[in-house]
């Protein structure tokens, strides 16, 4: 074991927690109420990765803990599309679509793209459109409304673009529920689907529906965002193009290029970052870091990004900035941003997102504290599924609220603003319980006016005289959420002293980003911390800085914790003394400087 492994302090003789381990440290309740437990992995299966690539013990131990193999480690740590990417045919009707966008292309037909007002809406739609218009094809865009139009296709636009000239509709991060509305377009313009979502019912009748999770499509790559597929179908465009010797004439696109989109929208759908996925977002982030597109460069400036993007950048700065139009504003400002050439537009794009962002923050704000009220009457009583709605919440938030209710209480939670009787609402669910499924069955029942989702999320609208009714079926039906504890667990991967907590340590924690959904980011405890200061810094006093060192004073280091502008969380950090603190220990730069420093997610008293 090399010496900067050998700080950690797990179970005696243990990297990580020891074999039958399971909480960690005594910690039975920390300062958010939640248990500590040791992360299991095989320490035999982490010593072979060590020592295969020849890698700190700690980094094959980090690797066993996420079930990561000893053949499988190499393109775990260095990701390649060279040894992950599939052959895009694989992929149900993709050899169709391929064929048709070839056509339109080569053509110089007239082609819509019809996207989604999120962040991998956008992402999906900006790669589309700019691919197709580099290989000939005439190429506008349409987001709908969120508010006036709802999400995904409608009739009456698929039916006024067609009458605008479209003889191609390409959907993306959508379409495939839409076969009523895509009756519009028949006999006028082909369509051709790019999405990733779920379908209940048949697929629709089109030129081509590119889904892999089309309940007939055998690929194994239901893990991927809309913008993913809308890559592979690039992939598979551009080869067609080549078997037809269309690059005779003109220059071959940079695929690659396009993956800045891809990392973009993976990361902010919290798509599972392994596999394909991975190699994807990795070298996503290295075109990202060039800063080649004028409109995420101008969002990089404006959220103050100044270092090489990483998954955290994607997700925090950069999607919530996206995202935010399409919940209050503009729909299609974030995809217009995206297709964005001229660096001042860009910017002045940029800007008016970070505005409108801000605007969504003051909103949420307000939707949380009345939601959030109502949340802990309801657990109290011991609903087992929270259902939250209010008068006038405005709907583009709602999800947002239901995520932090979620995370809060650890059940499920369905959050809906009401608007002249109708209440339209979104819902988070935890591990384990499927709200995707409680959702549409409530549709099935007559319950609901609309409805659909996944395990983790849904949408839903309902009448409301029927919240009671609904409420009552959710409980009913998720009724065994009801026997999660008030907080989820937290799994720590190891201890550490302070002193411990180095640059070196940091450097080898790195080696398994990016992280996300599916590849969390090691969550190590300091033990018996003491904080020596802490204040707080930020706008409105909502982040707390501690200053720390460790038993007999060796050792010092710099904390950070965010959303901390109350709560037992803040309490603790602000009133000193020694602590059991747990977070993420990184590496950070500034003024050509790199020291350690400890982002804090719980505390708990030393036992």
């Amino acid at each position: 074991m090399n010496d900067a492994a050998a700080t950690l302090l797990g179970a005696p003789g243990a990297l990580l927690g020891a074999p039958g381990a399971e909480i960690a440290l005594g910690v039975a309740r920390s300062a958010l109420g939640r248990r500590w437990i040791w992360r299991q992995g095989d320490a035999r299966t982490g010593l072979g990765i060590a020592q295969r690539l020849e890698l700190p013990e700690l980094v094959g131990r980090l690797l066993a803990a996420r079930g990561v193999g000893v053949e499988a480690a190499a393109d775990f740590l260095e990701p390649t599309l060279r040894a992950l990417m599939p052959d895009p045919s694989t992929l149900r009707d993709m050899d169709a679509a391929a064929s048709r966008l070839a056509d339109a292309a080569q053509a110089g037909e007239q082609v819509v793209v019809f996207g989604d007002y999120d962040v991998d809406g956008a992402c999906s739609g900006a790669l589309t459109v700019r691919l197709l218009r580099e290989l000939g094809a005439r190429v506008t865009h349409y987001v709908p409304d969120r508010i006036a139009e709802g999400y995904g296709p409608n009739a009456r636009a698929i039916a006024t673009l067609c009458d605008r000239g479209a003889t191609l509709i390409v959907t993306v991060d959508c379409g495939i529920a839409a076969e009523v509305a895509l009756e519009a377009a028949r006999g006028r313009a082909d369509v051709v689907i790019l999405d990733h979502h779920k379908a209940e019912g048949p697929v629709p009748v089109v030129r081509a529906a590119v889904n892999p999770n089309r309940l007939d499509c055998t690929s194994g790559l239901g893990m991927l965002c809309a913008a993913g597929v809308a890559f592979l179908a690039g992939v598979a465009t551009v080869r067609e193009m080549r078997r037809r010797g269309a690059f005779a004439t003109r220059p071959e696109p940079r695929l690659l290029d396009l993956l800045d989109l891809v990392a973009l929208a993976t990361v902010c759908d919290v798509m599972p970052l392994t596999g394909l996925n991975r190699a994807l977002v990795a070298q996503g982030l290295k075109v990202m870091a060039r800063r080649g597109r004028a409109g995420v460069s101008a969002l990089l400036e404006v959220a103050l990004a100044k270092d090489s993007p990483t998954a955290h950048t994607l997700g925090f700065l950069l999607g919530p900035r996206i995202n935010a139009s399409g919940r209050i504003d503009e729909s299609d400002l974030g995809l217009r941003l995206l297709l964005e050439d001229d660096p001042l537009e860009a910017r002045a794009m940029a800007e008016k997102l970070d505005a409108v962002n801000k605007r969504r923050q003051e909103v949420e704000a307000d939707v949380l504290t009345a939601a959030m009220a109502e949340a802990e009457r309801q657990a109290q009583h011991g609903h087992p599924v929270l259902l939250v709605v209010g008068e006038g919440w405005h709907p583009g938030v709602v999800g947002i609220v239901a995520g932090r209710m979620k995370e809060k209480y650890n059940r499920p939670a369905c959050v809906a603003g009401l608007n002249n009787g109708l209440a339209k609402g979104s819902g988070r669910s935890v591990a384990g319980v499927d709200l995707g499924a409680a959702i549409i069955a409530a549709r099935q029942a007559g319950l609901l006016e609309t409805g659909g989702g996944h395990a983790m999320a849904a949408g839903f609208s309902f009448l409301a005289a029927r919240e009671g009714e609904f409420h009552s079926f959710l409980d009913e039906r998720l009724s065994h959420a009801a026997d999660l504890p008030g907080a989820a667990d937290l799994p720590v991967e190891g201890s550490l002293a302070v002193a411990g907590a180095t640059v070196e340590v940091a450097s080898q924690i790195a080696r398994l980003a990016p992280f996300g959904a599916g590849n969390d980011e090691p969550v190590f405890v300091l033990s018996r911390a003491r904080v020596v200061r802490a204040d707080r810094v930020g706008k409105e006093g909502g982040t707390i800085r501690a200053f720390l060192e460790g038993e007999g004073g060796s050792g010092r280091l710099k904390a950070i914790c965010f959303r901390a502008k109350e709560g037992p969380l803040a309490a603790a950090l602000l009133g000193g003394g020694t602590l059991h603190l747990a977070g993420h220990l990184r590496a950070e730069s500034w003024n050509d400087s790199v020291t350690a420093g400890f982002h804090v997610v719980d505390a708990a008293p030393v036992g």
